[in-house]
């Protein structure tokens, strides 16, 4: 029956695993990023379309799962773990296999851009080399006047602090060079090409400090020449000279201030111009805060198409002032000889907050073009969306299909409990993320009823997933319950098993009354703990229905392994009293039957006790025996009526004690047969009595002994039951707890009774002293004062006159 689905699912498993198996074998031909710039581009368009393919094997191990949730429906128990442990290889495997798609396109495809920005950054140095040389290459042309050497020095200054900039992006460069060079190991990045870019710049920045250093020589020579003037002035007799030269340096000074102002406009405008990159950040700051606003909730799709392209050309803008905000930080040198250290230091801070602020903003554009665009693949490919939701709810139903077996022990039902927990946790996130599709089906008939189906398929594995945890968690519990109370049960057990042969050595004529109290005392619980007995039984039994036959095979061994110990319990312990027993009659025996023994006013050995006549039932056997007008022939069939009614009687108290009293009206049907079995103990008390009257046969008094032993344990089971089960309730401790705060209670009321009475008492004692008192002052005596006293403990002859003496 099990063939057909048997061959599918092998069939499809196949099949997937063995396209899983080729597509690996494809990474692992690809997966290299060493080589040539052409062969690094053949190896990522063929990792695209491996990637690609991903839908094609995503179906093939959704065909393996839907197989193996038809294989598990109809398989017998024993398959299952074997279906499920290669149902879990194929899902490993398939996992694997995704995340090696995705790692082996993403480390190609970022080697490959890495180069390709490498080569950008390249290009541009190469044509900032290109133009700097150039502008080197002319020969330092001499010029006429000083304010045109002073410009062409500026404009040298100019050149070799740019060169100087280039040193920070030439080193950046030679260091993505050598990092990209041990990824791909292209001659185009060894250590020989990023020597030359060394020997390349080093060349035009010794060019640069050449012109810089010829045209800063002319100065000292004008500063000589002014000196010479000066020097000429002094002398009288050039005054048409000296007049002359005078107004050749009038002249020069009102260049020099005209040099100035040029100078001061020239800063001003260079000021403008480094800070209209702050000035565009600001605009674009006002832009990118209002689309995000704008796209905070865009629910119809021409929104999106509105609102996308915009965000791209912001985020392109961001990246273009950030490219020359980067390029103002790196003139750090260059600001600080033009505007000076303070006035650049402040202009620096300004560009630094500015750059802190857009990458906020750029990241935030980043987030919100991601959402979009989501949001935009969500509309376009509806299949794409779906899919991922239809294939996990139907893993859903095959991981709780699997869960659904009885577990062998308690740490196994616990672990079964965590799993469909965590199940239930995956079928809550499910849900959401179905709600969070609803918005994406409006307006679209066919995909609406898609969600419609998938939603009314979710609800449904809901229900029964929640009852089967409920279910779960309720099997924990009972197995916790069955455990504690079988531990402690069966501890009881082994404690009193290894105190009783302990005083078993100890059994002496010197000693017996004191060893029966000791065993009295320890057998003290022996009724509560039989009355726990059936309930454990009764635990255990609905453990063993919800667990498998492996775990019900062991709960049962537990239970019979806790009866053969309370059997021996039993047999020790009326070992232990028979040895008690007899030493007792040896001691009677020695002691010349002045003393009897008196053990819970039920005869031993064949007496019967009355505590108003303790003459021995041999006695007065003959005078009972007219009475009742019995033999010793009618004594087997009494005891075999006794023990009848008494193992009657018992059933009934067994089962009254395991009633569940879920309500009210429980309790008052259990208080109603325990009061009906009270009420038949003076009826049995009377059969036993006559079994007693009659005396056992020979060969018999073993029999009679055994059943004193039992009818004395089942009244002091019924009594027992009457105080424990009868206040008992739903929730309520249990029995031995409610005697243990029984007993802290009467003892409580105890004291309370003796701190009230005692005071009482005193006072009483007090009045009795006065009344004493009272006649001392009369001169005349009587009886009467002279038996006050007296008469206030016993009634006393009332004597008026003086006394007899």
């Amino acid at each position: 029956m099990t063939q057909q689905p048997r061959e599918g699912f092998d069939r499809s498993a196949e099949d997937a695993e063995a396209w899983m198996a080729a597509v690996q074998e494809q990474l692992q031909v690809n997966d290299d990023t060493r080589g040539p710039r052409a062969a690094l581009e053949a190896r990522l368009q063929e990792t695209e379309k491996i990637c690609q393919r991903e839908p094609e094997g995503r179906v093939k191990v959704d065909v393996v799962l839907r197989a193996a949730e038809a294989l598990l429906a109809c398989c017998p128990e024993d398959q299952k773990p074997e279906i499920l442990a290669r149902l879990k290889d194929i899902k490993a495997q398939w996992e694997e296999t995704v995340t090696y798609m995705t790692h082996c396109h993403s480390r190609i495809e970022w080697v490959w851009l890495h180069w390709s920005e490498y080569l950008l950054a390249r290009d541009e140095f190469y044509r900032w080399f290109q133009k700097m040389t150039v502008t080197l290459e002319p020969q330092v042309e001499l010029q006429l006047g000083l304010k045109e050497k002073q410009w062409q020095l500026g404009h040298a200054q100019v050149l070799l602090h740019n060169v100087d900039n280039q040193a920070v992006l030439l080193d950046r460069l030679l260091e993505e060079a050598g990092s990209l060079f041990n990824r791909i190991g292209d001659p185009s990045v060894d250590e020989e090409a990023q020597k030359r870019m060394k020997a390349e710049y080093d060349a035009v920045r010794a060019k640069a400090q050449a012109t810089r250093a010829a045209l800063a020589s002319e100065e000292p020579r004008v500063a000589w020449l002014q000196a010479q003037l000066k020097d000429l002035v002094a002398f009288p007799d050039l005054q048409p000279l000296s007049d002359s030269v005078v107004a050749a340096i009038q002249e020069y000074q009102s260049m020099k201030g005209k040099s100035t102002r040029l100078r001061n406009a020239t800063g001003v405008e260079l000021w403008q111009g480094f800070q209209r990159p702050l000035q565009g950040l600001q605009l674009w700051r006002a832009l990118a805060q209002r689309l995000l606003g704008v796209t905070a909730s865009l629910p119809d799709l021409p929104s999106i198409h509105t609102f996308l392209p915009q965000i791209e050309a912001a985020l392109a803008e961001s990246s273009r002032l950030k490219e020359q905000l980067a390029m103002l930080q790196l003139k750090t040198d260059l600001l600080s000889s033009i505007f000076g250290p303070e006035q650049a230091s402040a202009l620096l801070e300004q560009v630094a907050s500015s750059v802190r602020d857009r990458d906020l903003l750029h990241n935030s554009l980043l987030q919100r073009k991601s959402k979009l665009q989501s949001l935009l693949d969500q509309h376009k490919d509806f299949g794409a969306a779906f899919e991922p939701l239809q294939r996990k709810l139907l893993d859903l139903q095959v991981r709780i299909q699997a869960e659904k077996g009885l577990q062998r022990d308690l740490p196994g039902k616990q672990a079964q409990l965590l799993r469909l927990q965590g199940l239930q946790e995956e079928g809550l996130e499910l849900g959401l993320q179905i709600e969070a599709m609803q918005p994406l089906v409006q307006g679209n008939p066919n995909h609406q009823h898609k969600m419609d189906q998938l939603t009314s398929d979710h609800q449904a594995l809901q229900r029964p997933l929640e009852d089967l945890v409920d279910r779960c968690r309720q099997s924990v519990r009972e197995h916790c319950t069955f455990s504690h109370q079988l531990q402690e049960l069966r501890q009881w057990v082994t404690v009193v098993t290894q105190l009783l042969e302990s005083h078993q050595r100890d059994v002496g004529p010197w000693d017996a009354v004191s060893l029966e109290a000791e065993v009295e005392r320890l057998l003290a619980d022996l009724p509560e703990k039989e009355a726990q007995l059936p309930l454990v039984e009764a635990h255990g039994q609905l453990v063993m229905e919800k667990s498998s036959p492996e775990g019900a095979a062991l709960v049962q061994a537990e239970l019979q392994e806790l009866a053969e110990a309370w059997r021996a319990l039993r047999l020790l312990e009326e070992h232990l009293l028979s040895l008690i027993r007899s030493q007792q009659l040896q001691s009677t025996e020695v002691d010349t039957g002045k003393k009897l023994v008196f053990t819970n006013n039920i005869p031993k050995s064949g007496y019967l006790i009355n505590p108003m006549d303790p003459v021995p039932r041999h006695r007065r056997g003959a005078h009972l025996l007219e009475e009742e007008g019995g033999s010793h022939e009618d004594f087997p069939q009494l005891l075999r009526n006794f023990e009848q009614w008494l193992q009657v009687e018992n059933s009934k108290l067994v089962r009254t004690i395991a009633m569940r009293t879920s309500t009210a009206k429980d309790l008052r049907t259990r208080e109603t047969k325990l009061q009906e079995l009270e009420a038949r103990v003076p009826t049995g008390q009377h059969l036993f009595e006559n079994l007693l009257r009659l005396g056992p046969a020979r060969g018999t008094s073993d029999e009679l002994e055994d059943l004193r032993y039992r009818w004395m344990l089942y009244k002091s089971k019924l009594k027992d039951s009457s105080h424990l089960l009868l206040l008992s309730s739903p929730g309520d401790p249990t029995g031995f707890q409610k005697t243990q705060r029984r007993r802290r209670w009467r003892c409580g009321l105890l004291r309370k009774a003796c701190c009230v009475a005692l005071p009482l008492q005193m006072l009483f004692l007090l009045f009795l002293l006065l009344l004493l008192l009272l006649p001392v002052g009369e001169e005349d005596r009587s009886c009467t004062q002279a038996n006050n006293f007296a008469r206030s403990f016993a009634f006393m002859l009332r004597y008026s006159g003086p006394p007899p003496t």
